[in-house]
């Protein structure tokens, strides 16, 4: 029992860590540098369905199966979701929030409708399976797989954990938080703010195709319905609860969202006759969305809400 119970923990933790990725690509672009994002699921599912594409088995079904090693999709679910960020960032960065967020919902849309109709290449409706996982070989032990992945995703969210803090405080990092505090004065010392903006909506962008591709791995499976825009509602709501602007409120947000999401499933798999169980699966949009607005109320900043840089300096002066 006990063992089954760790197992479980080490799965329950590595999916939180791959919504972890995700929510510190949009740390970058919205805690960072204040573009208002809400195509996060597109992003996601490119780096997904790259990934796939790279890695599965040959098929005379579909497009690819060039059957490449599991770090090599990876890869090129971070280029090629970067690319695709670049490229929507090119057409539609001088846009202003709310704008912004309608065009970046649109490309959601679009990304979602091809991969229901491009059948030779995403299979459809029926999405790709056959997946390759980490660490296959020890998959006929539960226990041990489950560490292992675990293990592996813990690893990359700690690079990218202190990349993004290295980043956030080099000089690139401040150019961005004065963008998004007072893009004018930024323009007036002499900084770009397209350049800076594009370059953040990239990396974001990249980040999220890097965490979309960890998934698919870990699942083995992905399909349309995996990406629907539950999962950018989730994302924001991660970023809200944990801090947006701090790294650390990124990755605590996600596990602690990841474990209201797990906990409200349960509770509707054993309380709700099996029958209502499809209708009753929106009470964990309903519990999200509480703790959400609780978090609003009780701790607007979220659990680790941003240090501003003055506050930072009157701390070190009093130390």
């Amino acid at each position: 029992m006990s063992i089954d119970l760790i197992a479980y923990g080490a799965f329950f933790l590595t999916m939180a860590f791959t919504y972890a990725i995700i929510c510190l690509g949009l740390n970058v672009q919205w805690g960072m540098t204040g573009l208002f994002n809400v195509g996060i699921a597109a992003f996601v599912a490119v780096g997904a369905y790259t990934s796939a594409i790279l890695t599965t088995p040959d098929t005379a079904e579909r497009f690819g199966g060039f059957g490449m090693p599991i770090a090599v999709g990876w890869l090129g679910a971070a280029i090629v979701s970067g690319a695709l960020s670049w490229a929507v960032g090119a057409l539609t960065i001088r846009l202003r929030s709310d704008y912004l967020a309608i065009a970046t919902f649109g490309v959601a849309v679009t990304v979602q409708l091809c991969m229901l109709n491009l059948q030779s290449v995403t299979g459809g409706a029926f999405g790709i399976g056959f997946i390759p996982r980490p660490f296959a070989d020890l998959q006929g032990n539960a226990l041990l797989f489950s560490l292992a992945n675990c293990g592996l995703m813990a690893l990359v969210v700690l690079v990218l954990y202190l990349g993004l803090q290295h980043l956030s405080r080099s000089p690139w990092g401040r150019v961005l938080r004065a963008i998004r505090e007072d893009e004018v004065a930024a323009q007036a010392l002499g900084k770009r703010p397209v350049r800076f903006r594009l370059q953040a909506f990239t990396s974001g962008g990249a980040i999220m195709g890097l965490a979309g591709a960890a998934q698919a791995h870990f699942i083995g499976f992905i399909a349309p319905d995996n990406y629907m825009p539950v999962l950018t509602f989730q994302v924001w709501a991660m970023l809200i609860v944990g801090g947006s602007g701090n790294n650390r409120g990124a990755i605590a947000g996600a596990i602690l969202v990841w474990g209201l999401w797990a906990l409200t499933a349960a509770a509707v798999a054993a309380f709700v006759p099996p029958e209502e169980q499809a209708r009753a699966a929106a009470l964990q949009i309903v519990a999200i969305g509480v703790g959400l607005c609780l978090m609003l109320l009780l701790r607007p900043r979220g659990l680790f809400g941003e240090v501003s840089p003055l506050a930072r300096l009157s701390r070190n002066k009093q130390s």
